[in-house]
């Protein structure tokens, strides 16, 4: 059988530990898996994508067959030339599943032979989502149970920069 190259993709702003349980999972299901960080230039993020890149390079830096990167434009066009031949997505609610599987039917009509396997997070993560820790930071709020350590010291010295 091929070697099965797998795309984790994501805006990871900030990177939750929802995202690093899925990281481990699929680091676990497929020979390599590329942790692809979106660069959305409509959307303003919490942090750069060099920082996304540069945190999620540190907190899976034990893991030998994930590599992490960047990507614009349609995920079917950077899958591509990965040569990928799955696309990892993880589901937490009803809710993710109705917008997944419409963008899984949409990438498979727009590249046949590209797959999507859809993951569930720990029980322990499903009500984690980069846009709650967000919120919850913005408003003055602990997040430290909510994602790694790196990324809550990241988070406190965006605060302190801030005021500084």
């Amino acid at each position: 059988m091929a070697e099965t190259l797998a795309i984790y993709p994501g805006s990871f702003d900030p990177i939750t530990k929802g995202h690093l349980d899925l990281i481990e999972r699929g680091s676990r299901l497929f020979e390599e898996l590329v942790v692809a960080v979106l660069v959305n230039l409509e959307k303003e993020p919490l942090f750069t994508a060099e920082e996304r890149v540069d945190m999620l390079r540190q907190v899976t830096k034990d893991k030998t067959n994930v590599t992490v990167e960047t990507f614009s434009g349609l995920l079917v066009d950077y899958a591509a030339r990965k040569k990928a031949r799955a696309v990892m997505r993880g589901i937490r609610a009803f809710s993710d599943y109705d917008y997944e599987f419409q963008m899984a039917l949409m990438n498979h009509k727009l590249s046949p032979d590209l797959e999507t396997v859809f993951l569930m997070p720990a029980e322990s993560y499903t009500y984690i989502s980069s846009r709650l820790v967000r919120e919850i930071f913005r408003h003055g709020g602990s997040v430290k149970d909510l994602v790694p350590p790196l990324v809550d010291e990241r988070l406190r010295q965006k605060v302190l920069d801030r005021n500084a």
